[in-house]
């Protein structure tokens, strides 16, 4: 008795062209690789990058070859089957195991097969033609590559390592069972189940039915059946056979008919290699919508963490002394200073040194930026965003939010050099003052020239006494004169000291601010833009996972 599950086939172009959506399906998964490259697991990425190169190289050789594998254990009678299947006896078969040694082809059409045949590796001295007249005159099978593996079950490894390479790259998979071990567990372990999702380019050959008494070979099929479907194998083909009496070859033989004629098991099969991967990336996408950025709130919090990391208030309560000290230069009485120097003031002289030394420094580099202070800065900063994501996409955020950590503190200081000079300038009124409170002193010295000359010409009586230089009796006017000069230069410098310190402290505040200001840019670009642009490869994954994984 013949049993035979066959689904039907639709027909594409003698070309050979990839199945409608083979393109698209492989344009996603190189899309996942990339997006998932440095984040998720290496040997999932690689096994996904092993399949695209696979797929290019099988969609440019040869579209006009279905390639269908004769695979199975020992003493299915595999070998047999091809021989049946080819017309002669190409396959070594016999008691002695095992018979099949290295992987044997025979090809129905000549043109294009060569490269194919280079590039399934299979050995030359094993690879055979059906291109006789007789066999052109029938070209049902006409671009059939039909290969013969060694037993998968081999005690041999280089044997096994053969039928594992050839079974990753068939176009159609027939895997040839006995009634005795049709469940066997290493077959059903290591090629049933991890290829459950392959049941569209799968085909289970039941041979040797000829050792079965009527009405056995039913229940053999049922039970294998039911064994592949518990196995994940959704409505599995299967065919019953025996090359002893030819029972059920013709339509085996069929079923590679349709398989050539349909030209579509290449594609189908890429397409199954391609939803048994996608299945695993699916794992990697959480299913709430992830933020798009840092929240403005802690944001906020990173930039005034590493503004204090950068000094920036030190550098603005220096920059507010040194403003105040300066100002003293223009705004300051100039008969007050001469005394000051006069006197020597060494703690004036060393503040003055520390703020040059603190300014210099601000100018030539980072000002304060550690990276001890700056990893304290960044710590926590991600805790509001990879809540709810995969633990490798939040191991990602993390990792993009210290990518260029190293790159902080001259940043920083950078950013604060840049912000000095536009504070470092004279504001326009203190040269007012300076004019006047020199207009001041002028007058002060020209009043104590007046009144040497009353003291030598008037008082020593060396002139007439009635002029302005010799009349004695000007020199307490004088005297008074040069007193308000005294006094106006003082009361201006007290009102203008006053000025200054409120505007300094103003000038420190906007300094801070705008050292801020530049602190939140470095901030933007360092840490936020890289956590904001993990965000977004996270959100495309996402969305590419969806395209990508099959309904």
């Amino acid at each position: 008795m013949t049993t035979t599950t066959t689904p039907e086939i639709a027909e594409e172009p003698a070309s050979g062209r990839s199945e409608p959506g083979l393109t698209e399906r492989l344009d996603g998964l190189d899309r996942l690789v990339t997006l998932g490259a440095g984040r998720l697991d290496e040997p999932l990425l690689d096994e996904a990058g092993e399949l695209l190169t696979r797929a290019g190289e099988r969609l440019r050789l040869s579209g006009g070859h279905t390639v269908v594998t004769l695979a199975g254990g020992t003493g299915s009678g595999k070998s047999s089957l091809f021989n049946a299947i080819c017309g002669l006896q190409l396959s070594p078969t016999g008691v002695r195991r095992p018979m099949t040694s290295q992987a044997h082809a025979c090809v129905w059409g000549l043109d294009g097969a060569g490269p194919l045949l280079d590039w399934l590796a299979v050995d030359k001295r094993h690879r055979y033609a059906r291109a006789s007249a007789l066999d052109r005159s029938d070209s049902s099978l006409q671009g059939l590559v039909l290969i013969d593996l060694p037993d998968h079950d081999s005690i041999q490894a280089v044997h096994r390592a053969e039928v594992d390479r050839f079974v990753t790259v068939a176009d159609l998979l027939v895997w040839v069972v006995d009634p005795q071990k049709y469940a066997d567990a290493a077959l059903h372990r290591n090629y049933i189940v991890p290829f459950a999702q392959h049941a569209d380019v799968t085909l289970v050959v039941l041979n040797q039915v000829d050792r079965l008494q009527p009405g056995e070979a039913e229940d053999c099929v049922s039970d294998l059946r039911r064994l592949l479907e518990a196995e994940g194998l959704a409505d599995p083909r299967i065919v019953t056979t025996s090359t002893v009496t030819e029972d059920g070859v013709a339509d085996f033989r069929e079923v590679l008919v349709d398989a050539v004629a349909a030209r579509r098991a290449r594609s189908r099969r890429l397409i199954a290699d391609i939803d048994r991967i996608a299945e695993r990336f699916v794992e990697f996408r959480g299913e709430a919508e992830p933020p798009a950025q840092i929240e403005p709130r802690r944001a906020a919090r990173l930039v005034e963490a590493l503004t204090d990391a950068a000094g920036a208030p030190a550098v603005a309560e220096a920059m507010e002394s040194a403003y105040e000290l300066r100002a003293v230069d223009y705004v300051g009485w100039p008969v007050a200073k001469l005394v000051d120097r006069l006197r020597s003031d060494p703690l004036r002289k060393m503040r003055l040194t520390e703020l040059r030394e603190e300014l210099r420094g601000a100018f030539t580099g980072p000002v304060g930026a550690q990276q001890g202070d700056v990893d304290n800065a960044l710590q926590g900063i991600t805790d509001g965003v990879v809540t709810e994501l995969p633990p490798v996409w939040a191991r990602a955020v993390r990792a993009a939010s210290r990518s260029r950590a190293g790159e902080l503190p001259e940043a920083l200081g950078g950013s604060l050099k840049d912000a000095l000079p536009v504070f470092n300038q004279v504001p326009n009124w203190w040269w007012l003052v300076k004019t006047w409170q020199y207009f001041l002193v002028l007058v002060t010295l020209l009043g104590l020239v007046w009144i040497t000359l009353l003291v030598v010409y008037g008082v020593a009586g060396s002139g007439s006494g009635s002029g302005l230089f010799d009349d004695a009796g000007l020199i307490p006017y004088v005297t008074v004169l040069v007193a308000c000069t005294l006094g106006m230069g003082a009361l201006t410098s007290s009102a203008c000291r006053n000025l200054v310190a409120l505007s300094s402290a103003k000038h420190g505040e906007r300094m801070e601010a705008h050292m801020r200001e530049r602190v939140g840019g470095v901030a933007q670009e360092k840490v936020l833009d890289p956590i904001a642009a993990e965000l977004a490869d996270y959100a495309s994954f996402r969305t590419a996972v969806e395209e990508f994984r099959p309904a």
